[in-house]
């Protein structure tokens, strides 16, 4: 808990804190001497930069910005992929690059909302006409004799014999109990369908697609600003649009779910997930429980690349005690999911595990007694450490792990099995052998029962 104020507190403080390691960056681009990337003027190519390199002047953005959001907010294609094209090469910035400035995007009033909303657009359309269109009810004029909407003919001809153009020339003599259904059936023919005027067929449909993608793609780089965190962890409608795409990661597109994944990963540290229930004005219906839920579908998902992001993602958010009361409902999911990934041979997924392990055993007891008698939790934890990690920080984590879970006295025990692996730990390993002397004086040095205490001879 100290730790958690501590870190919540350098970053509301602008401490020297460094801040999380953002997704993403592309590693080894650009000159490594910062002062002459500094001296160098704009219109000058980094040496190291493969292939050609388009500089856009910095000025570009103020002079057009009025420009570049109702060129989003038209709709029309050549406008959209002129503002599209423009913003990406505004937002992306290589590691170490010769131009001194991004585009912030505070200095654009309304992109953020139009570029959401070409996603909601998307979004929109995504699925099938027959998997979300649900049957309407007509409520206008429905006391009246004659609506003027369709139902003139089963008010007048209850005892004729006039033809209903809507279902057929049988259906003047049906039953009134039928006609006074509060459905009405509606033909099939795209003419009559109320959004049918602007149906797009599949070419439409798949530049849609890649448009939504596109602006996903400008989001997420948004998001490597430092000037632009604040601002998208705070606005309502950017968090609503992103957890809808994890939500519906079934059936969306991979990188459009890949790209709000990175995002969130990214402004991690600043949500607070009861934005959700806010005063501030919503777009998409969205909860703190539904929000949960869909971290909790990408985390369990057989995409393999999104179980890291996933992980990190749940280590950022727990950070912020504000967010404790939603995702604890759902912790013995999320440290038996855990657990598994630290089994993956990749390291970034393991470190992801292990950092989402090591905050989520520092505030919760439950969490602690439970995790110590998980299967393949503390073997799976020395296997990190024994390999080692590249990482040193990510070993050092894991060993912090298990001194906390050695810190309840119910899972000693379950620890003590691990006694002669511990030993080769602290005579093992000088980097790490003050944590291991800690949990073995821990296992020993305070019996709680008679087996621990015939055990028990390094803290004797």
């Amino acid at each position: 808990m100290q730790k958690r104020e501590q870190a919540k507190l350098t970053g509301s403080t602008g401490g020297s804190a460094a801040p999380p390691a953002k997704r993403g960056r592309p590693f080894g681009s650009g000159s490594s001497n910062a002062a002459s990337a500094a001296a160098a003027a704009d219109s000058a190519a980094p040496s190291t930069l493969l292939g050609p390199s388009l500089q856009v002047h910095s000025a570009f953005a103020e002079h057009n910005n009025k420009r570049i959001v109702l060129a989003l907010q038209s709709g029309l294609k050549s406008e959209l992929t002129w503002a599209l094209n423009t913003l990406t090469l505004l937002s992306f910035k290589e590691k170490d690059e010769v131009r001194k400035d991004a585009t912030p995007l505070a200095k654009i009033p309304g992109l953020l909302d139009a570029l959401l909303q070409v996603i909601d657009d998307w979004r929109d359309i995504a699925l099938t006409r027959v998997l979300v269109k649900a049957p309407r009810v007509r409520l206008l004029g429905a006391n009246s004799t004659i609506t003027g909407f369709g139902l003139e003919y089963e008010a007048l001809n209850s005892n004729e014999s006039v033809p209903n153009p809507s279902t057929g020339s049988g259906a003047a003599n049906k039953d009134s109990s039928v006609r006074k259904s509060t459905f009405k059936s509606r033909p099939t023919g795209l003419w009559v369908e109320e959004d049918g005027l602007f149906n797009l067929d599949e070419e439409g449909r798949i530049e849609k697609q890649q448009t939504a993608v596109a602006a996903s793609n400008i989001v997420r780089n948004f998001s490597f600003m430092p000037d632009n965190e604040v601002i998208m962890g705070q606005h309502r409608h950017c968090l609503e649009t992103l957890f809808q795409c994890l939500a519906d990661y079934v059936t969306e597109d991979e990188e459009l779910v890949t790209n709000a994944l990175e995002t969130i990963v990214n402004i991690g540290p600043l949500i607070d997930l009861r934005i959700f229930s806010s005063s501030k004005p919503s777009f998409i219906k969205m909860t703190e429980k539904r929000a949960v839920q869909a971290l909790m579908g990408v985390l369990g998902s057989a995409v393999k690349a999104w179980h890291c992001a996933a992980a990190e993602l749940i280590g950022r958010l727990i950070i912020n005690p504000d967010n404790e009361p939603f995702l604890l409902p759902s912790a013995s999911q999320i440290y038996k999911r855990l657990v598994d990934i630290m089994s993956q041979p990749a390291t970034d997924a393991q470190a992801a595990a292990i950092g989402a392990l090591y905050n989520l055993s520092e505030i919760n007891m439950d969490i602690r007694l439970k995790l110590a008698s998980e299967r393949w939790a503390i073997d799976r934890l020395l296997k990190v450490i024994k390999m080692p990690h590249p990482v040193p920080e990510v070993c050092r984590k894991a060993a912090t792990i298990l001194e906390n879970l050695v810190s309840e006295p119910q899972n000693k025990p379950l620890l003590l099995v691990h006694e002669n692996a511990f030993a080769e730990m602290l005579f093992g390993d000088p980097r790490y052998s003050d944590i291991f002397a800690r949990i073995l004086y821990e296992l020993t040095s305070r019996p709680s029962n008679k087996m621990a205490s015939a055990r028990g001879i390094w803290g004797m």
